[in-house]
């Protein structure tokens, strides 16, 4: 079978490179490059990506060897229907490493052609290291090498030259955070007045949120899938289709990089926070107040839950009733990304597993679902029932005992199942169970929750009811009983 590079001969070869990307990864290529094709096939940007490989770990060679092609397969549920849909990335005109190619990151960097900044580093990458200096460039962190990146071209191009940044790590307020370690690294390099001018007023720092689920490499169904692309790429990206990027930041900075007109799922704000808000709240929060309960029902994986009509209208009820009211955004637009929420949920070609869900559960409850407990209540005078339930279903799931091999285990239909947490909350649960009230112990734990749960009004016996009928009645019975309202 041919590979890619013989089957594919394609446009924009002579496009100039307009986005310098830290980052090379899974999720970037079929994300922000794959965005990048989109707005080229539009005729909305017309420019491509030269890739910054930004650690000295592994090479280039992959993507090169391609040259620089590959293929976005998207597949999934989208408006009730099952699509499967393939792209050919042809955005990418070359990869470099900051650590062999410095030289030529610098040329890319004092571009008048460059005019965006795309950065994926992980969490960890967005950080400010003392006593790091210019002279050891490369050998730095990436905001230092950003700094280095843009004082080049600040000395050769000057003010009005200043590129939009979009950082898409996923911590909050990205953009802000990476703005501030360039500052504190152009303070402590001693560097002009003007230069720090230029970082404040020139160069366009944006906070963003990004939202796909990336698998990667699709290894068990390569063969297939290559079989009816006629081709063969060992660069294959999967992905679903579901893909969201808001970016805050001045209005008229958008038509710097427009991808906002290419299907309406970018969105310019000047306020990031209430659309994390309702990413942590509906998506994050409909997993969190589900799956344990869904688990210790008998299921393993996130689109069988779906598949339940009583799992699946827990969630619904949970959304529609108690969670959106909550968020201070259209009821329309929060309904229609809780639709598209649980379409994701039901993607026949992603097996997520409840129990990988599962992991420190406790702070993603704290984080996810005790904001909307809380809002709730002062909205409405009332607490919750399905996220309330969801709270109980977690103190039930956390009945576990240390095994032989230190793994601390619970029990469904008599097997053992892994509870994965921070050692300091398994110690405290196996403990709890054994003291008495176990419900007790767990609400009133600052540790846990910042505050004592059980001074909220009625939450207490409200919890304590749902995990006597779930230990009585059983997971089923006890789910059915809150979805019904008794």
């Amino acid at each position: 079978m041919i590979n890619i590079c013989e089957a594919e001969n394609k446009k924009y070869q002579q496009l100039p490179e307009k986005v310098l990307q830290f980052g090379e990864g899974n999720f970037l290529r079929a994300f922000a490059d794959w965005y990048v094709e989109k707005a080229n096939e539009k005729n909305l940007f017309s420019g491509r990506v030269v890739i910054a490989k930004p650690t000295n770990r592994g090479t280039t060679h992959r993507l090169s060897a391609q040259n620089c092609f590959y293929t976005v397969v998207s597949r999934g549920r989208e408006n009730g229907c099952v699509i499967e849909n393939t792209d050919v990335i042809s955005s990418v005109s070359r990869i470099i490493s900051c650590y062999d190619d410095f030289d030529e990151l610098l040329s890319v960097s004092e571009s008048p052609d460059l005019s965006v900044v795309i950065s994926n580093t992980t969490e960890a990458g967005i950080v400010y290291v003392k006593g790091e200096m210019p002279e050891n460039a490369p050998y730095v962190s990436f905001p230092a090498k950003l700094t280095v990146c843009l004082y080049n071209r600040f000395k050769k191009l000057g003010f009005g030259s200043g590129p939009l940044i979009l950082p898409v790590e996923l911590i909050e307020d990205n953009g802000r955070v990476l703005k501030q370690c360039v500052l504190n690294y152009a303070e402590e390099w001693k560097l002009e007045k003007d230069f720090i001018q230029y970082l404040n007023d020139d160069c366009k720092f944006c906070s963003t949120l990004v939202d796909r689920i990336v698998t990667g490499f699709p290894a068990e169904e390569f063969e297939k899938l290559s079989s009816g692309l006629g081709y063969e790429d060992n660069l294959l990206v999967a992905c679903e289709p579901y893909h969201s990027w808001i970016i805050e930041g001045r209005k008229e900075w958008k038509e710097i990089f427009p991808v906002h007109k290419i299907d309406g799922s970018v969105v310019w704000t000047d306020d990031l926070p209430v659309y994390r808000e309702r990413k942590v709240k509906i998506l994050n929060g409909a997993h969190t107040m589900s799956v344990l309960a869904a688990y210790l029902g008998g299921y393993d994986i996130v689109r069988d839950m779906m598949h339940n009509d009583l799992f699946n209208n827990y969630i619904r009820k949970g959304l529609l009733e108690e969670i959106i009211p909550t968020i201070n955004l259209p009821k329309e637009e929060c309904e229609a990304f809780a639709a598209a929420v649980l379409e994701r949920f039901d993607n026949p070609f992603i097996n997520h597993k409840l129990l990988d869900i599962s992991l420190n559960s406790v702070s993603k409850f704290k984080a996810r679902c005790l904001c909307s407990v809380l809002d709730y209540k002062n909205l409405t005078g009332k607490l919750p029932e399905i996220l309330v339930f969801g709270l109980a279903a977690l103190i039930v799931f956390y009945n576990g005992r240390y095994d032989e091999n230190g793994d601390f285990v619970g029990t469904r239909a008599g097997e053992k199942y892994l509870i994965q947490d921070l050692r300091e909350v398994t110690d405290f649960f196996e403990a709890a169970y054994q003291t008495g009230d176990v419900v007790q112990a767990v609400l009133s734990n600052k540790k846990f929750w910042d505050i004592d749960l059980t001074e909220t009004d009625g939450l207490y016996n409200m919890v304590k009811d749902y995990f006597e009928d779930i230990n009585h009645l059983g997971i089923i019975r006890a789910v059915k009983k809150v979805v019904n309202n008794g």
